[in-house]
Order: C-alpha cells, then structure tokens, then sequence
C-alpha cells in the first residue's frame, strides 16, 4: 500500500513541472541553466583558490574571481527567471525568448570571463586597447556586444517582471 502511495506521487521528467504549464520549456532551461551556471561557480571557485595557493602574492588572476562571482550571481538570476516563467501571463514564445535570451548572454559573459582568467590578459576587459590574449579586438566588436547583452538581459527581464505585475496584480 505504501509502496503504491510512493510510487503514484512521484513524478518523472517534464510531468515534473506540470507546475509550470504552459512554460515548462523555458522554466526547463532556465532551471537547468541555474544548474550549470551554479556548478560553473563552485569549480571556478576551486581554480581560484588553486590559483591563490600557487601565487607568491596569494592572488588569483582577476578575471578568474570575476567568473566564479558571476556564475554564482547568474545561477541565481536564472532560478529567478524560472519562477517569473513559470507565473509568465504571455505567449510560450514571447516567454521562452524573455527566458533563454538572457541566459545565453549569462553564460557568453562568464565564458568570455574564464577565457580573460584563463590567459590572464587584463584587469578590465573594457579598458583600451581590448585585449584578447595576444590580439587586439575592435572598440566596436566590445562595445557592440555590451550594448546587446544589456539590451536583451534587461528586456528579458523586463518582460518576466512585467508578466509577474500583471499575474500577481
């Protein structure tokens, strides 16, 4: 009887989040980003501390601290992403691009961080000239992605938020 009781609440998968209908997609990767993102923040926190044992000067290299705080703030943002999809009032499109546009741009702006930690190029990757190791990258190739990456994060956000006011309101 027990064994039946167990067996008929547990749910497997997507019928995991029949919670989140009809967004289960977005809520799916947001989730699942937040996963990822917050692994991402616990493995780049051990290279920071490998860093800072083998340095002479306990430090590790700037862009490798950067990643681990961000992929823990962003790990976070997206579980919050998740919950505002799921409540989400728009269309599974409108919603799943507020949801994973953001996303991609949390994961491209901590990859583009390891990448700085990992070569150990700059202290400020906006500061001219742009340094990707050996290279030098365009003002506008920087400049144009910051300016998209606020333009979508903030968007994303903005229509999640403004779903949650009228759902909640």
């Amino acid at each position: 009887m027990l064994a039946n009781l167990v067996e008929t609440t547990q749910t497997h998968g997507l019928d995991a989040l029949a919670w989140a209908a009809p967004h289960q997609s977005s809520v799916r990767i947001a989730l699942l980003s937040a996963g990822v993102l917050f692994m991402t923040g616990l493995l780049t926190g051990l290279w920071k501390y490998l860093a800072i044992a083998r340095s002479p000067q306990a430090r590790a290299p700037y862009y490798v601290d950067i990643a681990h705080r961000a992929s823990l703030l962003y790990a976070f943002a997206a579980l919050l992403m998740a919950a505002m999809a799921a409540l989400s009032p728009w269309s599974v499109c409108l919603t799943w691009l507020a949801t994973t546009g953001p996303i991609v741009f949390f994961f491209a702006a901590v990859f583009i961080y390891m990448i700085h930690g990992w070569l150990n190029d700059t202290r400020n990757q906006l500061a001219k000239p742009h340094r990707l190791g050996s290279f030098t990258l365009p003002g506008w190739l920087i400049h144009g992605f910051m300016g998209v990456l606020a333009l979508v994060e903030i968007a994303g956000a903005a229509v999640l938020v403004a779903g949650l006011f009228q759902k909640l309101l």
